[in-house]
């Protein structure tokens, strides 16, 4: 998917809830940092949803692919889309450390890129579609050589994690300004606000 097909979404993002509850929209920014709100390695293990094919299904019904897609997923499948998701996790935290990326990870993302991605169509509506009878796998290279894409890209600089301490959510700034800090406005933007208040009428107080 190239960055022409992921602007084609029209409200891109995810809906999120927070540990109280309450739901938020967060747009990453790329369809491949979709796919780190599933989980990911070592303590974002505690976070996996993607425990059987329908929750592949469910996440790709979610993402920004458009229009959704019908995805068959098989239990291997699903272990490959973590996988990637994992890898690619490595990958972009060492990024924002400055570090290097982990060969090894970087050979899982490279070789999933490489496998047949989805391939869009018309219809005979004229609409467009996926060609085919798509499978779990090209699911899967779509999403890697999209971190293909954003990984060598002009934006890999702007690859930052929220700004609240508490949150680990990544995200590209796409924005023209690049001063995005939050994950949501509506969610960790809005509590630095009130914070921000409360310690203002603390002093002032």
């Amino acid at each position: 998917m190239n960055a022409a097909e992921r602007a084609e979404a029209p409200s891109p993002g995810l809906t999120l809830r927070s540990t109280t509850g309450a739901a938020y929209r967060f747009d990453p920014g790329a369809l491949c940092l979709e796919l780190l709100t599933t989980g990911g390695p070592g303590p974002y293990q505690r976070y996996e949803v993607l425990h059987e094919p329908a929750d592949v299904t469910a996440w790709a019904e979610r993402s920004r692919l458009t229009p959704t897609p019908e995805v068959a997923v098989s239990a291997t499948e699903v272990a490959l889309v973590r996988g990637l998701r994992d890898a690619l996790f490595r990958v972009v935290i060492a990024h924002m450390r400055g570090e290097p990326h982990p060969p090894a990870d970087l050979a899982v993302i490279n070789e999933t890129a490489a496998r047949p991605a989805l391939a869009p169509a018309i219809g005979p509506d004229g609409r467009r579609r996926w060609a085919g009878a798509p499978r779990g796998t090209a699911l899967a290279a779509t999403v890697a050589r999209d971190a293909v894409e954003l990984l060598t890209g002009p934006h890999v600089h702007r690859i930052r994690t929220c700004a609240a301490e508490d949150c680990h959510l990544i995200y590209v700034d796409t924005s023209r300004p690049g001063r995005r800090r939050w994950c949501s406005m509506e969610h960790c933007g809005n509590r630095h606000k009130v914070r921000a208040l409360r310690a203002r009428h603390s002093e002032e107080g």
